[in-house]
């Protein structure tokens, strides 16, 4: 019988439908006291870190011109964040929202995920095989984790406006001038730096912990999202000082890849998200 492209909305049901037996299967596994079902994690080295994003860019090179098109969202997702900003109420939100785009990274990467993973099989890849994860048996589970990350991020907005509100707020600034001036040079600009750097450091660590490799394992294995989400955790647990240093590192890259007018986003998102699935595979058995 020939196949049929069903409507969105049966399709968006029938992929959460396959997610809610994952999530089933798997909390049924976690719970047990038989944690052989649990993916094996391994232990990293900064020696890992270097390989990874070495064959990251290495890819990058490999699917250049496929890459690109796939990657270009990003920095226009990023210059439409710069044009809210540009909007005096949403001044003070401008940079929380470009740190926030960290934290919905892994979400974006997920294509490129998959690139990665067709590479390592030995296939010829093309940049529409990014969207071949709609095809994917955890996509549901993907789309839930992905929701989560989203969600994570608006109450990082959240917090960081009010820190505003309680420190320089709660009136917009004036102007860009102004509001820079008032950051730097008054007591109450310090103030906020401090607590939305630490308010930030915490939201970034929470998404880091879980989405170092949940989306990559969930891309690669019929695992349910609690199964994928302990074992990013794990393996944060496992090695905390080299989880940490990707992390600052991931952070590092896509401030640099900030800096001229978000388009350096085209060759930093790319690497690092084939990065990340090389760090999934040195990281769980």
């Amino acid at each position: 019988m020939a196949k049929t492209i069903g409507n969105p909305i049966s399709w968006v049901t029938q992929n959460l439908g396959a997610s809610g037996d994952h999530v089933t299967e798997s909390v049924s596994r976690i719970g047990s006291s038989d944690t052989k079902h649990l993916p094996m994690v391994q232990t990293l080295t900064l020696q890992d870190l270097r390989a990874c994003l070495k064959a990251g860019y290495h890819d990058f090179l490999e699917t250049r011109a496929d890459v690109i098109f796939i990657v270009l969202i990003y920095p226009i997702a990023g210059l439409l964040m710069f044009g809210l900003g540009f909007n005096m109420n949403m001044v003070p939100l401008l940079a929380p929202l470009v740190a926030g785009f960290a934290l919905i990274g892994p979400v974006a990467a997920v294509g490129l995920y998959e690139i990665s993973r067709k590479r390592e099989q030995g296939n010829e890849v093309h940049w529409l095989d990014a969207f071949s994860v709609f095809r994917s048996p955890s996509f549901g589970a993907i789309l839930v984790l992905g929701f989560y990350l989203v969600m994570l991020l608006l109450i990082w907005l959240m917090v960081a406006q009010s820190i505003y509100v309680h420190t320089l707020g709660p009136e917009p600034p004036a102007s860009l001038s102004a509001f820079a001036a008032q950051i730097f040079t008054t007591g109450a600009g310090w103030t906020m730096i401090i607590f939305g750097t630490t308010a930030g450091f915490l939201f970034a660590l929470c998404a880091l912990a879980i989405s170092v490799v949940s989306f990559p394992l969930l891309l690669d294995r019929k695992v349910g999202l609690p199964v994928a989400v302990v074992t990013s955790f794990r393996v944060l647990r496992h090695n905390p000082g080299v989880i940490l240093a990707w992390g600052f590192i991931v952070a590092a890259l896509l401030v640099l890849g900030a800096i001229p007018m978000l388009l350096g986003l085209i060759v930093v998102m790319p690497v690092l998200g084939h990065a990340t699935w090389h760090l999934y595979r040195r990281a769980v058995a």
